[in-house]
């Protein structure tokens, strides 16, 4: 991402937000809470008298054919949403082949599906992978903003339609609510898909901040139209054919029920829309079916939908990424005799291996949380008798699915650690799910579970490097609050220990508490003790302090000894260094009252650049100032990108080249240029050229 603009010099730093924008921040939260409460609420009352064998039956009712068609729908529905990207790629402007928009929509619409906060969570899989393919930012603003409005297109064209010509069917709402109102609000909502389509008719293109952004032309809002529709409805379709024949639900009507969940899922951004499209689903359907058979429809829509997707979009990317791994490793070449200098060789491999695998991470955290919430309801999920434990059948008859769902609250609390790339988090993940594999193998009934368990762990497997941080209880001395973190922890496992099951009945913690605990008292002990252990194992794996080396002369020798290092990194010794995750590389760093500036890529192998790079931006968190970095190449843009940072070209009097005529860069965030380029002029002699 190149941006050219005049030197922001003078621009006062950004004022914070007034009180009422600082509050209006929060009510996306609150809705999204509220309906989560009334989705509770909501499934609480409708399942009080519900029994699992009664989904159970439910679920065997479903014919092996009916199974097959719902595979397909999934198929096409997931088909029909790859021309979602397709379309906004050729709107901007662009030409990437179909496979690679497909490979995009897919991968950020089945993790936006099932992490919630779509806009966060898709946005940040198609930044990574069309930045990668040579798309600037705004082109990919431009991508998202336009994957929005296709599907709002769909969803107000198919409501709309319902809204018109059944109104009186609409659950809930048809019965209280005159009918010509009803179809005055489809009307509205098709008067307002037609004017979107027209609207490329009288205005082509509109400005935004500098840029020039071209609206659709009617054809193209046509396509997007007619192509959301058809998503829409086989994703709809995937839910309805699972619905028993004979309940007088037309698809018209499922259609609003689905739209109307699916969006409400969508505002609370929540994962997967969890409990709010459940619940919203089972108040809409309750009029026409039992619970059994709503909560039988849901669990395999989430199945084929959700889970399976998910899983395959993960092995995917871990492909993709194995593959470029190759290519790095067989590109490598033998450590030189003397350090190179110089700028570094741009290849494709370095901009997406090195930069941090952020789908990766994101997969392996909303992965290792559904296998946690699997591990918890396992004996709801898949009841066994642990009849392939031979002669552990007694011991394992009485712990073992205990031990599996305290693993399971375990891997919630270690996605924490997850989410936030802590090796020591990678390394217990990856422990437990082999363990968990092991034991649900020795349960018996279905290989389903300790299948999707070792899924999991392969597919975090080779994504070590991802996780370059240290955890804090083993990077800082053991200092009061992780030592009370630490003994809660113990104090914790000592009570479940204790509070565990005493007969071969068995069952999970929440099982053993609500069902065989004897006193009140004994109950809530174990509540409080799962819950305090989840919130200890998450204070845990924080990530630690940054270890930072100083620009001694033994600094120097070893920062001058490491390839691409720069003879004079700034003109005053650097504040100190930061060494990558395994020590092969270096980035010497300059400390300000508002900055911490990194001076120049960072030296040495390239396997452990980017590492130093992340860890200069967390030390500057941890400080509280503001990273940038300084005199950077071309070769590591993207993972500066990565860090949301903007690449600026700096100019003569910025020392714009290296000593081999290349240019360089100031990566920051905009705010900080002015300051950052202040600062670094007076550290060095003045100079005649005008600023960039």
């Amino acid at each position: 991402m190149f941006l050219n603009r005049q030197d922001m010099q003078g621009a006062p730093p950004p004022s914070p937000p007034p009180g009422w924008r600082r509050l209006l921040r929060h009510v996306p939260h609150v809705l999204g809470l509220g309906l989560m409460v009334a989705a509770i609420i909501v499934v609480q009352h409708e399942v009080r008298d519900l029994h699992w064998d009664d989904i159970r039956a439910a679920l065997r009712t479903i014919p092996t054919s009916t199974l097959a068609l719902g595979v397909g729908c999934t198929v096409l529905s997931y088909f029909i949403l790859s021309f979602y990207d397709c379309l906004a790629v050729v709107q901007v402007g662009r030409r990437l082949p179909f496979r690679r928009t497909a490979f995009a929509a897919f991968c950020s619409y089945v993790l936006s599906h099932n992490l919630g906060f779509a806009a966060i969570s898709g946005a940040a899989v198609r930044f990574r992978l069309y930045g990668n393919w040579g798309l600037c930012t705004f082109d990919i603003a431009q991508i998202i903003a336009f994957c929005s409005a296709t599907y709002l297109l769909g969803a107000g064209t198919l409501v709309g339609a319902v809204l018109v010509l059944e109104p009186d069917a609409v659950p809930v709402i048809g019965a209280h609510l005159p009918r010509l109102l009803l179809s005055g609000i489809g009307l509205l909502m098709w008067a307002g898909v037609g004017a979107y389509i027209l609207l490329g008719l009288r205005l082509t293109h509109v400005r935004v901040c500098r840029h020039t952004v071209v609206l659709p032309r009617p054809a193209m809002a046509l396509a997007q139209t007619l192509v959301a529709t058809a998503e829409v409805a086989a994703t709809a379709g995937i839910a309805y054919i699972f619905l028993p024949s004979g309940v007088g639900l037309g698809y018209g009507v499922f259609l609003a029920i689905y739209i109307a969940s699916y969006t409400a899922g969508l505002v609370a951004s929540v994962p997967g829309g969890l409990g709010v499209f459940d619940g919203a689903m089972m108040l809409a359907l309750g009029p026409y079916l039992p619970p059994s058979q709503i909560i039988s429809t849901i669990l395999i829509f989430r199945l084929f939908y959700y889970i399976i997707p998910l899983f395959l979009a993960g092995l995917m990317f871990a492909g993709h990424e194995l593959f470029l791994r190759g290519d790095a490793a067989l590109t490598r070449k033998t450590v030189p005799r003397a350090p190179r200098r110089g700028p570094r060789d741009i290849r494709p491999s370095h901009v997406i291996r090195e930069s941090e695998a952020d789908f990766s991470v994101v997969v392996a955290t909303g992965a290792v949380s559904i296998c946690g919430a699997l591990l918890i309801a396992l004996t709801i999920l898949d009841p066994a008798s642990w009849s392939n434990a031979g002669g552990l059948h007694h011991m394992v008859g009485v712990a073992g699915d205990y031990l599996l769902s305290l693993i399971g609250v375990a891997l919630i609390g270690l996605a924490i650690g997850l989410s936030q790339r802590v090796t020591l988090a990678w390394k217990v993940t990856l422990g437990l799910l082999i363990g968990a594999s092991a034991l649900t193998l020795l349960r018996g009934a279905s290989l389903a579970v300790p299948g999707i368990l070792a899924m999991v762990a392969i597919l975090i497997a080779p994504f070590r490097s991802s996780y370059y941080r240290h955890a804090r209880i083993l990077s800082e001395p053991l200092a009061f609050r992780t030592f009370l973190s630490l003994v809660l922890l113990i104090g914790c496992v000592l009570v479940l220990v204790c509070s565990g099951p005493r007969d071969e009945v068995g069952g999970s913690w929440w099982e053993v508490m609500l069902f065989t605990s004897a006193h009140g008292v004994a109950q809530w002990t174990m509540g409080l003790a799962v819950v305090l252990g989840l919130i200890m194992i998450g204070r845990l794996v924080r990530p630690g302090q940054i270890a930072v080396l100083p620009w001694n002369a033994e600094g120097r020798a070893l920062y001058h000894a490491l390839d691409h290092a720069l003879d004079d990194p700034a003109p005053m010794a650097p504040s100190g260094l930061i060494p990558g995750e395994s020590g092969m590389a270096l980035l010497p760093f300059l400390r300000t009252d508002a900055y911490l500036i990194g001076l120049g890529d960072p030296a040495g192998a390239w396997d452990d650049c980017a590492s130093a790079i992340w860890w200069l931006r967390d030390l500057a968190v941890q400080e509280g100032r503001q990273p940038a970095f300084w005199r950077v190449g071309a070769s590591m843009l993207d993972v500066y990108n990565d860090l949301g940072l903007t690449s600026w070209p700096v100019s003569d009097m910025d020392m714009a080249r290296t000593d081999d005529g290349d240019d360089v860069f100031l990566c920051c965030v905009p705010q900080s240029v002015a300051g950052v380029r202040a600062a670094m002029r007076t550290l060095a002699p003045p100079a005649p050229a005008d600023g960039a």
